[in-house]
Order: structure tokens, then C-alpha cells, then sequence
């Protein structure tokens, strides 16, 4: 198996050595083994001031008093708290609420859950104007994220801060992707509520964090009830280790931000530059102001699951890791212009601290070689037609593509062919196949094809190419080439469109 490259810490970090030592340390020494809320005994009290001296390392990334955090298992769980306590406790003073179109799952989730509740939910592109425009006298709360997580396009939350506080509206900001890339200081941004996590700064998974301005705590409630922690917004046993992780992961993340983003930027140019060789492909966000170590590129001609599963060796991303598992073309890169065929066919490749100048370069060289061979295989590419009624003696060899060369090659001393072409499908149905298929007395010869689709698409025409041969006509049904190769049956209308191919080939 070759070398698997890690190119998606957008989604997720590596825990940092020193950070995994300290949490081990936490957890198996004896003397951490009290409940921070024990304040009773020693091993409480112990506990208690490990998890403030961490609260203080994980303010002091942003510029926040330590008294200004709260802990939560993630950015998921802050923006559910900052936007559904938010909404919730000003419900008698309006119920209308802006965000964007481009944000993540974990705001637009709770958003709808808000719809359901009556709030009205205003969804606007995150410019300074348009978000102006779509204030009301009813508006109590705005959340823009600072950095996009599919495109690394960074919003100008100072900017929008400072209408919702000319306005007196309440401003959260999603700052997962931000956290461990920009300087961020709270003392000088308008913002009421920011959340990040632990998990894209080298930290552990499950831990997170919401700052909380102190003259905002009043018009925030808690949305879930327990034992009082966290200042009454989230209550729950304080998990020592992971806090004392996140607090040292902040720490060592101010410590190497300048450095590694001036390497991360170096990198992500040399990845652009390598992929951007390839015709028709696309940097999203390409204008805007970006984080460096996010780069997502479109692929014209390519299917993107296909492109994605074709790609053994590199972990990257097709869109949010949240979300890419619906397999649907990008919301984000819907909103921002592009057509279902391109945000389908992207790849989000996140660079980070294991990130070397080797990996980049294999990097290219591999989405090159994928993307060149689903190009070549697609029925959009330049391949000549198997010619109709010659004979492979009759056929000049060198004006034939080389595909279609090999289909004479493998037939010697064959009597007269008769070539057929037939195809179904279209780009806009995501599968689109045509089949070549060469005839003597009625029964294939030979037979190719080409596919532009998922997987399964291009997988069950390979197959049919190989049982062809010999056949007087189409081998078996969709459902029986499902059964042969384990389509699952979301994609059993991909098989009819196939089946609607190798028929029209079939037919004189």
C-alpha cells in the first residue's frame, strides 16, 4: 500500500506530541483523579486549578479574560449555545435572526431548529452591505463564521461586528477555522460570542470552548441543565485531561502561528501552482482574502466522488467533513457561483504542521494523474467513434485514436465489423456513459466504453466491457449487475441509465 498523505486537517488535527503527554500525565497519575467541582478535599481542589490555568492558556489566544470562557465538547455545541440561548432569551424583543448561506452545519442546524420555534431567519451572503440591508427593528442576533471551512475565505467580522453594534443586535462568530490561523484579539473585535475548538488546533477531539463578552452574559440562557458548571451554560462533570490538552494546545499554537503560516502559505502556492498545469480547473475563493493551508479546487470534466475514490493515497476532503457524507454538490461553493458540476468536483486539500514540500509535490502528481485518466475515460473526451462495416485490413491505422486502434488490434484475422455506438445520460444527470461495441455476425467482438460518473457508474460498465463479448445481447438487468458488484441501492438509477446505453448500442 502506498505512503497515505494527510491533506484534510481542515477537518481535523493530529493531537501535538507535548499535548498527548500532557493528557496522559492527567490521566494517569493519581493525584488528578478528583472532580473539579470536589472542592471539599485536595484531589477537587487540584483538579479545579488544573482546569483554571488552562482557561487562562485558552484565553489568552484570543485576548480574552479567563473568566470570559466557557468549556463545551466542541464548536458544534458553542454555536448550538451562543445562537439558541441567544435567540431564545431575547424572544420578547424579536424573533428575526441573519446569518449566511456559506456557514456550517452547526450554524445553519440550529438556525432551522429556530424556524421551527417561530424565529424568522434571514440568510444573506457575508458582505458588510448586504448584511446591513437585511437588519430589522425585530433582528437579535447575527452569526457569521470568520473563516470558511470549505474555501478558507476570511470575512471581515470587524466590519459586520460594527453594525450589530451601532444596531445594539448581538454578534457570534465561528472562529473554528480561524483560531490556530489568524491573530484574534476579542478585546478589539465587536464580538459577543466566539467559538472554536481543540480539535483544529492540535488539540484533542471533544473539547471546545465559547467566549462570552462579560456584558453579554445577561441575553444568553443555558439550553441544557445539570449540575450548575460553567457558570450555569453547561453543566456536566468538567473532563480534566481534555481541558488541561486544549489549554496547551492553545498555548503552542500562539507560540508557532507567524512561523507556520508563512510555511503553510509558501505550500499552499506550490500546490496551486502544480494543480493549475491541469486545464479547466478552478481556485474558489481565488479573489478574497484567505487562510493560508486551505486550497479547494474545482475539476471540469471530472466526477467528484470518482476523482475522490481514485485518489488512494490522499486524504482530502470533497466539502465540509460534517456534511460530505450526503455526497451532494457543495452548498458553499452553490452560494458562491459555481455550477452543480464544479462544486461537486472539488477538492478541499488542507495543509498543516506534517505538511512537507514532498507531500505537496505527490500530491499534484496524483490529482494529475486521476484527473487525466477520468478525463480520458469520460464520453466528453476526444475519441474518435468505432468505425461502421470495415474490415480491420480497410481501416488506415494511424486515423484512429488509440482506444480505438486497440479494438482492431484484438480482433486478427476478423471478416467484416460492424461498429456500434450508443449512449445515455448527461453531465446534469450525474452519469452520463457511452458503450462501443463491435459486431461480427451479430454477436460482440469487443467492447469498450466511456463514463463520466460515480464510482459504481464507471465501475458496472468496466465489468459489462468484460461479459460482453460473445453475447448476442444485453448480459442480465441493472439488478443483477447491483447483486454482482454491491451497488448499494442509491444508486441503482445510475445502473439504468447504463442499461439505456448498452441497449441503444445494441440496436443496428
Amino acid at each position: 500500500m502506498s505512503e497515505l498523505i494527510y491533506l484534510d486537517y481542515a477537518a481535523t488535527t493530529p493531537v501535538d506530541p507535548d499535548v498527548a503527554r500532557a493528557m496522559s500525565e492527567c490521566l494517569a497519575s493519581d493525584a488528578e483523579l478528583g472532580n473539579a467541582s470536589s472542592v471539599t478535599h485536595a484531589f477537587g481542589r487540584r483538579a479545579h486549578a488544573r482546569i483554571e490555568a488552562a482557561r487562562a492558556q485558552v484565553a489568552a489566544l484570543i485576548g480574552a479574560q479567563p473568566r470570559d470562557i466557557v468549556f463545551t465538547s466542541g464548536a458544534t455545541e458553542s454555536n448550538n449555545l451562543a445562537i439558541l440561548g441567544t435567540a431564545r432569551a431575547n424572544a420578547d424583543r424579536g424573533r428575526h435572526i441573519v446569518t449566511s448561506r456559506i456557514e456550517h452545519k452547526a450554524v445553519l442546524d440550529p438556525c432551522k431548529r429556530l424556524e421551527k420555534e417561530g424565529f424568522s431567519v434571514t440568510y444573506v451572503m457575508p458582505e458588510v452591505e448586504a448584511l446591513r440591508a437585511a437588519l430589522r427593528s425585530d433582528t437579535v442576533l447575527v452569526s457569521i463564521m470568520h473563516v470558511n471551512n470549505e474555501t478558507g475565505v476570511i470575512q471581515d467580522i470587524a466590519a459586520i461586528g460594527a453594525v450589530c453594534r451601532e444596531r445594539g443586535i448581538a454578534f457570534h462568530c465561528d472562529a473554528a477555522q480561524s483560531a490556530d490561523r489568524l491573530p484574534i484579539d476579542v478585546r478589539a473585535l465587536p464580538v459577543d460570542f466566539l467559538s472554536f475548538t481543540a480539535h483544529k488546533l492540535y488539540g484533542p477531539k471533544g473539547i471546545g470552548a465559547l467566549y462570552i463578552r462579560r456584558e453579554s452574559r445577561p441575553s444568553l440562557q443555558a439550553v441544557s441543565f445539570g449540575g450548575g458548571q460553567e457558570r450555569g451554560l453547561r453543566p456536566g462533570t468538567s473532563p480534566t485531561h481534555q481541558i488541561v490538552g486544549f489549554g496547551l494546545a492553545c498555548e503552542i499554537s500562539a507560540a508557532r502561528r507567524e512561523v507556520e503560516q508563512t510555511r503553510l502559505s509558501q505550500l499552499s502556492s506550490q500546490l496551486w501552482e502544480g494543480l493549475r498545469a491541469l486545464e479547466g480547473v478552478h481556485l474558489n475563493g481565488e479573489t478574497a482574502a484567505r487562510v493560508p493551508g486551505i486550497v479547494n479546487v474545482s475539476f471540469e470534466g471530472v466526477e467528484g466522488e470518482s476523482l475522490v475514490m481514485g485518489l488512494t493515497s490522499l486524504a482530502v476532503s470533497t466539502g465540509a467533513a460534517c456534511s460530505s457524507a450526503s455526497g451532494d454538490a457543495s452548498y458553499v461553493l452553490r452560494a458562491l457561483g459555481r455550477d452543480t458540476q464544479l462544486a461537486q468536483s472539488s477538492l478541499r486539500f488542507s495543509l498543516g504542521r506534517g505538511t512537507s514540500d514532498r507531500d505537496v509535490e505527490r500530491a499534484i502528481a496524483l490529482v494529475k494523474l486521476e484527473v487525466e485518466r477520468l478525463r480520458a475515460v469520460s464520453p466528453a473526451s476526444r475519441l474518435g467513434p468505432v468505425p461502421s462495416a470495415r474490415s480491420p485490413g480497410d481501416v488506415e491505422s494511424d486515423s484512429l485514436s488509440p482506444i480505438t486502434r486497440q479494438y482492431f488490434e484484438r480482433l486478427p484475422g476478423a471478416g467484416v465489423i460492424d461498429g456500434r455506438v450508443g449512449e445515455a445520460g448527461s453531465v446534469s444527470q450525474e452519469a452520463w456513459v457511452r458503450f462501443h461495441l463491435a459486431f461480427e455476425g451479430g454477436t460482440v467482438k469487443a467492447a469498450r466504453f466511456q463514463a463520466y460518473g460515480c464510482p459504481h457508474t464507471l465501475a458496472v460498465a468496466a465489468w459489462l466491457t468484460e461479459q460482453l463479448p460473445g453475447c448476442r445481447d444485453v448480459p442480465g438487468e441493472p439488478a443483477d449487475w447491483a447483486r454482482a458488484l454491491s451497488v448499494p441501492t442509491a444508486k441503482l438509477g445510475r445502473l439504468l441509465i447504463v442499461e439505456d446505453a448498452l441497449r441503444a448500442s445494441f440496436s443496428p
